[in-house]
């Protein structure tokens, strides 16, 4: 009897897939979703860097989806100095004022049910979700929680308020009910949901299904070609001036020598009770290109075509992206045994951030991993159908990556 429900099952979808599938593929239709400011917020002290209100994109459920949840921290680098938090306070990623009205919404956002997750688990996952996108405007990761004033210029370091104003608004728009909930985030986004994770965990019923998930937020306490630790160095000054430490997990801070460190994922993730999934690339561009090989690092531009295309790199230099590539995973791997509640996907192709786009989430040519798309990984993790913990082959071996090797478009700051 079960067999037979199972064939029925995957016979409508692959009906439906075949009936569906090339028109939503295909479409140049986008979902366009606008903006709400959340309007209380400056009472709570939830202001941009330049003293502007908050904001967020939603799309409402439907259906069977109605009561779950998927947010995402929208990402954009970070500003560890008065000069780059002013520039940035000028721009989207430091105001709302400057702030496209509207988003798209495709990859794990689409709300189309042949793209998200599409075939076999056609019913199960996230295009009916509420789904909603908090945009970032604070330069820290959703995390600051402090204010600079020089009688002439000011800055509000406001972050981790601006987290808070943002769920307290959400709450009584039925996210107080959810019956699951799907936390996500890409780059600095990423990041912010190994800083939030347990929060939302806590702010919702106790019988809710909640799961976080990072698409290349695990930035790697890693020396760079010269031996320094730019984004050690870079996360230091970006703490201190916006006061994050005292909004670090605090078991990790209890538990390390340097509190600091506890900004980045791999020392932070042990204390995190809630359920993960982590998504990245072995050779994340952003991290090659400014963590690994930082400009500061590469002065006589001996990287440059190798940044910029894979296969224009010499030997020397394979060897030291293998090498970030093991770095990763070995700073994986306490997470990787720890449980089988948590998840992995962990690539080797260039990029930066997949979930988010349609052409890496879920497509013909998407990445795959054992013949697995990243969408299927995150859902089959999700509702517990199958443990995933996928870790792809060394470069260049994976061939699925020839349509994701780009360069990318935003610096640290």
């Amino acid at each position: 009897m079960k067999m037979k429900m199972d064939i029925d099952r995957i016979v409508v979808c692959l009906f439906l897939l075949l009936v569906f599938a090339p028109w939503s593929i295909y479409s140049d239709e986008r979902l366009l979703v606008g903006m709400t400011i959340v309007q209380n917020a400056a009472d709570r002290g939830a202001v941009c860097l330049d003293g502007s209100l908050p904001a967020y994109h939603l799309h409402r459920g439907f259906g069977a989806g109605s009561n779950n949840w998927l947010l995402q921290f929208e990402g954009g680098g970070w500003c560890n100095d008065v000069s780059s938090c002013l520039e940035r306070a000028k721009t989207r990623r430091g105001s709302t004022h400057y702030m496209e009205k509207f988003k798209v919404f495709s990859g794990i956002l689409s709300n189309n049910a042949s793209l998200n997750p599409g075939f076999i688990s056609l019913f199960l996952d996230f295009y009916n979700w509420n789904r909603v996108k908090l945009r970032y405007c604070d330069g820290a990761s959703f995390s600051g929680d402090g204010m600079f004033d020089n009688g002439t210029s000011v800055l509000h370091f406001r972050g981790q308020k601006i987290w808070e104003a943002i769920i307290y608004d959400l709450l009584p728009r039925g996210l107080s009910s959810a019956r699951m909930a799907l936390l996500s985030g890409c780059s600095a986004g990423g990041l912010a949901t190994f800083l939030h994770c347990d929060n939302l965990s806590n702010m919702l019923p106790k019988d809710a299904r909640v799961k976080c998930l990072s698409d290349a937020g695990f930035f790697l306490d890693e020396q760079d070609i010269s031996l320094n630790y730019t984004m050690r160095s870079f996360y230091n000054d970006l703490i201190a001036l916006q006061g994050v430490e005292k909004n670090l997990n605090p078991n990790c801070v209890r538990s390390i020598q340097n509190p600091k460190l506890c900004f980045f994922p791999q020392y932070a993730l042990n204390y995190i009770k809630t359920p993960y999934f982590i998504l990245n690339s072995a050779y994340d561009v952003f991290q090659f290109h400014h963590g690994l090989v930082p400009p500061s690092a590469d002065l006589r531009g001996h990287w440059y075509h190798c940044k910029f295309n894979p296969a224009a790199c010499d030997a020397t230099q394979i060897d030291v992206l293998q090498g970030f590539r093991r770095d990763m995973l070995s700073a994986l791997d306490s997470f990787q045994n720890s449980s089988s509640s948590v998840g992995m996907y962990i690539n080797s192709c260039f990029a930066h951030c997949q979930s988010e786009s349609q052409d890496t989430w879920l497509a013909v040519d998407s990445p795959r991993i054992h013949d697995k798309t990243i969408a299927e990984a995150v859902g089959d993790w999700y509702f517990d159908r199958k443990i995933t913990k996928e870790i792809d082959c060394p470069y260049p071996c994976d061939k699925t990556c020839h349509n994701i090797i780009p360069s990318p478009q935003v610096s640290l700051r």
